[in-house]
């Protein structure tokens, strides 16, 4: 393989693996079947890998296929982004925000957040941070950064009437505004499904758990859980990366966190089994100092998430309908 990808030959091997039929992923991409045919064939040929398997009733993903995906996945976003920090530095720029990121760019809608600072009449200058979801709190408090994403479990009150409502977190320190509401699941090894599904947080408190990051949120998370019951997850592999953790998982090794989004992304046949009674429901929330909240620039910003995430004060987050959460006495 001597050249990356094209951009238009990813799109193509996503859409096919999502739409399984030529002829439906040609239509959603505004291509013709041909094209869309062609531009797989160079995929493969430039890969030196079969992609998909061709059969009467479609297309299926190839094992090689199924592994290259998630990459496609981020291939494609990281292009998105590319052009879009690329288009924001050719505007002039009247102010700067340092903004920590999390998770995926897709996920948290990073590209037409930073199109729409660089374009609106305030435009602003974006400097882009990755780190862990603790991590980019801890440096909004050194003054490291103005804001940055932010995952935590969604509070009660909120369960009960969710809505675009700014709260304050650490005793005031912070001041988050909700999202999107998503859920974390628990996966365990195919051959554990008698030890996990009907069972209860308590019930997986000895079994085994994947290590991530200690300022990670599903560090936090579990560790909020479990803490209240005396104890905290035994922790036998590590990963960073979420679309490896369904591989550790597989492997037979451990229990998971997985964000809802991720499962629904796996397209093989999965050799792992979902706890059917565990649901950590999340906000992704957007955070800053509570007394920089009202600073124009960090206002700013917040005002364009809202746009971004078309969110006005009174509507309710998009989410799926709230899975029950987790027992009262397991939560922080």
């Amino acid at each position: 393989m001597n050249d990356l990808p094209r951009t238009q030959a990813l799109r193509c091997f996503i859409t096919v693996a999502r739409e399984g039929v030529v002829s439906r992923a040609a239509s959603l991409l505004n291509l013709t079947q041909p094209a869309v045919s062609l531009q797989l064939k160079g995929l493969e040929e430039s890969t030196g890998l079969q992609l998909f398997n061709r059969t009467p009733g479609g297309f299926t993903l190839t094992e090689a296929g199924a592994a290259l995906l998630p990459l496609a996945h981020k291939a494609i976003s990281a292009s998105s982004d590319f052009k879009t920090m690329a288009d924001s530095l050719r505007e002039s720029v009247r102010a700067s925000l340092r903004v920590g990121t999390i998770l995926d760019p897709e996920f948290i809608r990073l590209g037409p957040f930073v199109r729409s600072l660089a374009t609106s009449s305030k435009k602003t200058e974006v400097f882009l941070r990755y780190g862990m979801t603790d991590d980019v709190l801890a440096q909004i408090g050194k003054g490291e950064l103005d804001a940055g994403y932010y995952v935590d479990a969604t509070p009660a009150e909120s369960m009960a009437s969710p809505g675009f409502s700014e709260r304050h977190i650490d005793d005031g320190r912070y001041q988050i505004a909700p999202l999107k509401r998503y859920s974390y699941l628990v996966i365990a090894p195919a051959e554990w499904s008698d030890r996990v599904l009907g069972k209860d947080w308590a019930d997986l408190i000895d079994l085994p758990w994947l290590a991530t990051p200690p300022h990670s949120a599903h560090r936090r998370l579990l560790d909020n859980i479990f803490r209240p019951m005396g104890s905290l997850p035994k922790r036998v592999a590590y990963t960073e990366q979420e679309e490896a953790m369904i591989g550790f998982v597989e492997s037979g090794i451990c229990l998971s966190l997985v964000r809802d989004c991720i499962l629904d992304r796996v397209t093989r046949k999965r050799n792992f089994v979902v706890a059917d009674k565990l649901t950590l429901t999340c906000d992704l929330s957007f955070a800053c100092l509570t007394s920089r909240r009202h600073e124009p620039v960090i206002s700013h910003a917040f005002s364009v998430m809202r746009t971004v995430w078309d969110l006005k004060p009174t509507d309710t987050l998009p989410a799926q309908v709230a899975a029950p959460r987790p027992r009262k006495s397991a939560q922080s």
